[in-house]
């Protein structure tokens, strides 16, 4: 019986635990080769096994997203081994600090910007030329809620998060002749090590778990998928427009 991403490969970054650890599995149950990006090589060790003990296949790449120079060296032998990519899941992020804007220490804010922007810019920019070489490419980048509700002390990840956005959309009306297709999915509240620093009170069994997100993605990443240029929110199970985002 023939996978629904059979012969297709699949960079999924962040993908040592959380959302991008079970998308990764996904990707891979259903026949994408995984090429799995973290920095924690214990994680990914662990994810090859699940998806090898499956039946799947994966490349594991431990790298800092930070590591420009090794994301522009990504896209180089991606396009060596495969010429060409067929799914790329931008997942990777950090919260920041949490504090008065007036109050956050400038290089701190600098780490935020520099993963949950800059980095994605620069996969981006690595990966693009391989996702044009596809008859399906498709983008997803995980997003939130924040930069539309822009809560107080998240200051640096709200505007990391906008600017996230911004990118994915500019990448929407570039791409709209080709067949790339580009997703913001919002997980809204999860269990994962990100919200348990955001909220340290809050009883993770109370949430859903990083596993469900993993069918919405598989399915975005899929060929078949028409959705494009669409926002994903998670808890409501509801697709929007861009401009439908802030209402």
């Amino acid at each position: 019986m023939t996978k629904a991403l059979e012969g297709r490969v699949a960079v999924v970054t962040g993908a040592s635990r959380g959302i991008g650890y079970f998308a990764a599995k996904e990707l891979a149950a259903q026949g994408a080769h995984v090429i799995a990006v973290a920095r924690t090589v214990g994680g990914l060790e662990e994810l090859d096994d699940e998806i090898k003990a499956a039946g799947g296949s994966a490349t594991l790449v431990p790298l800092d997203m930070t590591d420009y120079d090794g994301l522009d060296r990504l896209g180089g032998a991606i396009y060596e081994r495969w010429k060409k990519l067929d799914i790329m899941v931008a997942n990777a992020g950090v919260l920041g600090p949490t504090s008065p804007l007036g109050h956050v220490d400038p290089k701190k804010f600098d780490q935020v910007m520099a993963l949950n922007v800059t980095a994605n810019w620069r996969l981006l920019r690595s990966l693009d030329p391989l996702l044009r070489l596809s008859d399906a490419g498709r983008a997803v980048f995980i997003t939130s809620s924040s930069p539309h509700k822009c809560k107080a002390y998240w200051g640096p990840y709200n505007m990391s998060k906008a600017a996230l956005e911004a990118m994915a959309r500019t990448y929407v009306n570039e791409t709209r002749k080709t067949p790339i297709h580009t997703m913001l999915v919002n997980p809204g509240p999860m269990r994962t090590a990100m919200r348990a620093l955001a909220m340290p009170g809050e009883d993770p069994e109370t949430l859903p778990h990083p596993d469900e997100l993993a069918a919405p993605i598989l399915k975005f990443s899929s060929p078949d998928s028409e959705a494009n240029g669409l926002y994903y929110d998670h808890p409501s199970g509801e697709l929007r427009e861009f401009q439908q985002i802030a209402s």
